[in-house]
């Protein structure tokens, strides 16, 4: 004979067992100081043992070096489908920020945990893998896919290996869930990014004979006033996209560096570009016609030196992410969340390059807020990671062979296979 509220009460200590797996593994990933000037590889070899443990077999995406590596799992049957977990495993750095708190010691004041990371993004990480054990028990018709990479917050440099290797599999997942810090609301869109430094070569010499020279300051500002003129033409006539608080592409110059002394043409300038650009600007001809320019210059300081030039290197580049609202993914997934709303973000992400170069549907929605993320005293919340626990869980039964009818349009979505 059941007691009445008996259900409730088992799934109620449930919960707060898991939630307190999750704060464990939360302080273990926290405890790795994985800036992203530094290895990652002894957080990932913890992961790697943590899910041997639960029987998970990981495989690694390394690094050149092999100093840094992703690490890829995939839980349940090995057929079409299912759903990515994806997830970075490096932090910026604390260089320069005044903390309260150790930053690479996980801070419980009963409300919020705080710790370099536990925003953006370990605390995600730390459900993922707390939800591990319920994902194995589960009779899973599509498999869960876990994706962790490293250098996300560098240019996203890491995942590209493992989209490589993704590209070359049997079995792919039909969509990706990246859980950076959104307060477990569903974001559907945000910009590209476009970053470069340009080298500009003169020719010194005493400023008292300035026309003899070519002052490299000069070519750069030139280069500089166009990247103004620009972003002013894209303020004014876009495209536009109102889903963003600032709708339109933007584009600036944050750094400049050149000269040796006011009496001397300078020889060497140098300045960092940056295009954020929305999914619908074509980010190819912006910086074809910036190179365009330069070279323009180029003939003309050539003209005096041949020695001169421009060089533009590439910093690194992440496109837009952009879904619909109302494509069957984003339905799903805000189904199986709390008081979810769909939104948009201000900061990038890895989801645009699995939508990209995987044609991989993929949104964003994670524990947290970047408003935290990369502050000193970063933190997230108990409620939060309860919020993202409980996901998990509703994801995985939505995905699992006893799952009713409620649940056929979300596998449906997710690639389930049918005879």
């Amino acid at each position: 004979m059941s007691v009445p509220g008996q259900g409730a009460a088992a799934s109620d200590d449930a919960g707060r067992r898991r939630h307190r797996e999750v704060v464990k593994l939360l302080d273990r990933l926290v405890a790795f100081d994985t800036t992203s000037a530094r290895s990652n590889l002894a957080l990932i070899v913890f992961i790697e043992a943590y899910l041997a443990e639960q029987g998970v077999t990981s495989r690694r995406v390394a690094s050149d070096d092999g100093t840094k590596t992703n690490l890829y799992a995939v839980i349940g049957p090995s057929v079409d489908g299912g759903v990515m977990l994806s997830g970075h495993t490096d932090v910026v750095s604390i260089d320069g920020q005044d903390w309260r708190f150790a930053p690479f010691a996980l801070h419980d004041d009963g409300e919020r945990l705080y710790g370099r990371g536990t925003a953006d993004m370990k605390g995600f990480l730390a459900a993922v893998l707390a939800a591990v054990p319920e994902m194995v028990a589960a009779d899973l018709r599509v498999p869960i896919h876990l994706a962790f990479s490293y250098d996300e917050e560098v240019g996203c440099l890491g995942v590209r290996r493992l989209i490589d290797m993704m590209a070359a599999q049997a079995h792919r997942p039909t969509a990706c869930i990246v859980g950076e810090p959104s307060g477990m609301q569903v974001a559907t869109a945000h910009k590209g990014k476009q970053a470069m430094r340009v080298h500009v070569q003169g020719r010194a010499c005493h400023s008292g004979m300035a026309p003899r020279g070519v002052n490299a300051i000069h070519a750069a500002a030139r280069l500089i006033g166009w990247v103004a003129d620009t972003a002013a033409e894209r303020a004014a006539h876009g495209p536009f996209d109102a889903r963003f608080g600032i709708a339109h592409t933007t584009l600036q110059a944050g750094c400049i560096r050149g000269g040796a002394a006011l009496n001397i043409v300078p020889e060497h300038c140098t300045f960092d570009v940056e295009i954020r650009h929305v999914p619908a600007d074509d980010i190819d001809t912006l910086v074809a016609a910036f190179e365009t320019q330069a070279a323009a210059l180029t003939q003309t300081m050539q003209a005096s030196d041949p020695q001169a030039g421009i060089r533009i290197e590439p910093l690194g580049a992440y496109p837009g992410l952009s879904i619909a609202d109302d494509d069957a993914l984003v339905r799903c997934i805000t189904a199986l969340l709390e008081a979810a709303t769909i939104t948009r973000i201000d900061y990038g992400t890895e989801a645009g390059l699995f939508q990209r170069d995987l044609d991989l549907p993929s949104l964003v929605c994670g524990p947290g807020h970047m408003a935290q993320g990369h502050q000193p005293d970063e933190f997230t919340t108990h409620a939060q990671l309860m919020r993202c626990s409980r996901f998990l869980d509703r994801l995985i039964e939505t995905l699992s062979a006893d799952r009713e009818t409620s649940g056929m349009a979300v596998r449906e979505r997710l690639g389930e296979n049918r005879d």
